[in-house]
């Protein structure tokens, strides 16, 4: 690579050209939607490289509002593959930095440039000051569980099926996210487990233990879904205490859907 580059590419190249030769990686004052391409990238390639991402809070904030995008982070923080710190302002540009290489984001009309150099001494320099920066950074601290972690108990508490169902519709809500889409993850579990036939209790149970949400917003949730007409429920006696409840799908356009169909109308009925 020469010094001034141009290349023209996603995010996730960028990323994949500063990671060839050196680890780790910083990844500085991104955008949300840059630092959602660099989480889904470096998820989705499972390099061994460790990303430090130094953002703003606010942006970081807005990234892992997304339960999908929050998830992929909690596995990449588990595995020591991603830290995110919060950078106080910085950076006036996106860079992305490694030891090898600078390369300067920028976007124009939608379409991704990175502008790159491998000249020593100035990526040095650089990459000495953020390494300084990121010592004295915040660490930023994900609430979401990793999205390996919950498939996998789900898989193993609530079935395979469900986990596998539940995972398709997590894909389908993420490819509708750019058009608008938005469907939060205790609506999909209910959803989901509506359409197998599972206790609320079970479902509830499962998802606050593994960190998603309370029984209460379980419950919560479910009544809101009744009231659009989406679920329903049904008694089931226990031999001590009261009775549980099954979750049913209400809505016929659910019954026998598939998972990008389930997302759909669960969207529409959303809006």
């Amino acid at each position: 690579m020469s010094e001034g580059t141009i290349l023209r590419s996603g995010v996730g190249e960028l990323l994949s050209t500063a990671t060839e030769a050196a680890t780790p990686v910083f990844v500085v004052n991104p955008g949300v939607t840059t630092a959602r391409r660099i989480i889904e990238t470096h998820h989705e390639e499972c390099p061994d490289t460790t990303v430090r991402l130094l953002a703003n809070e606010q942006v970081l904030k807005e990234v892992v509002d997304d339960f999908v995008v929050a998830s992929m982070a909690a596995d990449l923080v588990h595995d020591e593959r991603l830290i995110i710190r919060t950078d106080g302002g910085v950076a006036e540009n996106t860079l992305i930095v490694s030891e090898e290489v600078l390369i300067t984001v920028i976007t124009v009309n939608g379409d991704v440039y990175g502008l790159a150099t491998d000249e020593p001494s100035f990526v040095s320099d650089v990459c000495d000051r953020f390494a300084s920066l990121w010592a004295s950074a915040n660490e930023f601290r994900l609430r979401t569980p990793p999205i390996t972690e919950v498939t996998n108990t789900m898989g193993e508490e609530i079935g395979p099926e469900v986990a596998a169902e539940f995972t398709a519709v997590l894909q389908a809500i993420d490819a509708a996210r750019d058009n608008g889409g938005a469907l939060d993850e205790v609506t999909i579990c209910l959803l989901v487990a509506a359409a197998n036939d599972v206790l609320l209790y079970d479902i509830s149970k499962w998802g606050e233990d593994v960190g998603i949400a309370s029984k209460a917003t379980f419950s919560r949730t479910k009544s809101q879904l009744e009231e659009r007409g989406l679920l329903d429920t049904e008694k089931v006696p226990i031999d001590v205490g009261r009775p549980r409840l099954r979750l049913k799908l209400a809505d016929e356009r659910l019954l026998d859907a598939t998972p990008d169909q389930l997302a759909d109308v669960a969207l529409s009925a959303a809006t």
